[in-house]
């Protein structure tokens, strides 16, 4: 299996493509690599208390390696939304395996996990079990809920015909639109794109259902004035966002 299917329950299927055991070694050997960089920085720095006194220097170099390589993927994969500088040159992310929004503590469990999984070296235990699962899952993953997939550069439809022709009311401030495309994940930004492009597919029902949800969920991360939002259905709101997201605003 090398897709991650999440099917809503409207009845819409949104399908990822899960990263391979192999290019998520590269991910982590980019990383490893960064990783040591910044620990002999660190001892470099520390040195002058080796003058000092050499074990206590010894104590903190210990301390700050572990600090460093446990701290470097956890404030990576939180400033990044799911992503560190291996994961963002092979073009992977870390997301939910339900979809939903990356959390925190999901983040912070399976880079704890990795020092078993790295175990009893080169992740022997770690790729072990993501070859014998069916969404490549380390055991960090398994027990944050999280999942790896590609992340390809999204390839952008003729928006002109998606969105153009409409006032955006949205884009009266540009200080919000800011802090949309901060919030929303790129995986998050992928879904709105997806469901505009195939909204003729989707049943009357489903696709009423599944636009007043992702629009109760911007609406949620950012609340807009009302006069910008209250004449606009959900549709028509999901398709302001995809505007501010993907098309470029001409001043």
């Amino acid at each position: 299996m090398n897709e991650l299917r999440i099917r809503t329950p409207e009845g819409v299927e949104f399908a990822f493509a899960l990263a391979s055991p192999i290019t998520r070694f590269l991910a982590w050997s980019v990383d490893a690599a960064v990783i040591s960089v910044l620990s002999s920085a660190t001892g470099t720095c520390l040195a002058v208390l080796g003058t000092l006194n050499f074990d206590f220097a010894r104590a903190v170099t210990i301390i700050c390696y572990f600090a460093i390589s446990i701290g470097y993927g956890i404030v990576a994969e939180w400033y990044w939304r799911g992503q560190t500088v291996g994961k963002r040159l092979l073009r992977l992310r870390v997301m939910d395996e339900q979809g939903l929004r990356l959390r925190f503590n999901q983040i912070v469990i399976r880079n704890l996990l990795r020092a078993v999984d790295m175990l009893p070296g080169l992740y022997l235990f770690g790729g072990t079990a993501s070859l014998l699962s069916a969404r490549a899952q380390r055991l960090g993953d398994l027990a944050a809920n999280t999942v790896v997939i590609r992340s390809p550069k999204i390839t952008e439809p003729d928006l002109e015909q998606l969105v153009s022709g409409k006032f955006n009311s949205l884009r009266q401030f540009p200080h919000l639109e800011a802090r949309l495309r901060q919030r929303l994940s790129p995986v998050e930004s992928a879904v709105l794109l997806e469901a505009l492009i195939r909204r003729d597919d989707f049943e009357a029902a489903a696709r009423v259902t599944l636009f007043a949800e992702l629009a109760g969920h911007c609406r949620a991360l950012v609340h807009f004035p009302p006069e910008a939002t209250e004449s606009l259905a959900d549709e028509q709101y999901v398709r302001n966002v995809v505007d501010i997201l993907f098309r470029k605003h001409s001043v």
